[in-house]
């Protein structure tokens, strides 16, 4: 677990830093570093399992405000090639972020469940490691 959590937090702290030039960074810059801080902590058997429900609440409601109100996922899927994904994005083609987002918050979910999975286990067996 702590060299998943080191390459988690690293890999969050390199997404929040690109957010920088992004449309809207104060809400993504927070949300990769949430992940961040909370797999840096996890790194020194820190579990804080309350945060990670929190966590994946917040990503999964997020996401699912993605597929279903925002409509730029849902229309990347019904109407455009998959390849237009891993293209440059462009005012024109929305979906293309917000299809990464959702990918983002996707990851951080299941991160978040995974040191949460690993902190009831040392709650259960504190004993072990």
């Amino acid at each position: 677990m702590k060299v998943f959590n080191i390459i988690f937090c690293f890999l969050f702290l390199i997404s929040a830093a690109l957010q920088y030039n992004d449309v809207d960074p104060y809400l993504w810059i927070p949300i990769y570093l949430y992940g961040a801080i909370l797999c840096y902590l996890a790194v020194g058997k820190r579990y804080l399992p309350t945060a990670y429900l929190i966590g994946i609440v917040f990503c999964l409601a997020y996401s699912a405000y993605f597929l279903f109100f925002r409509g730029g996922v849902t229309d990347w899927y019904q109407h455009h090639h998959t390849r237009e994904l891993v293209q440059q994005m462009k005012a024109d083609k929305p979906w293309i972020e917000e299809t990464r987002e959702l990918g983002g918050l996707l990851i951080l979910a299941v991160v978040l469940g995974i040191n949460w999975l690993a902190s009831a286990k040392q709650r259960k067996n504190p004993t072990t490691e």
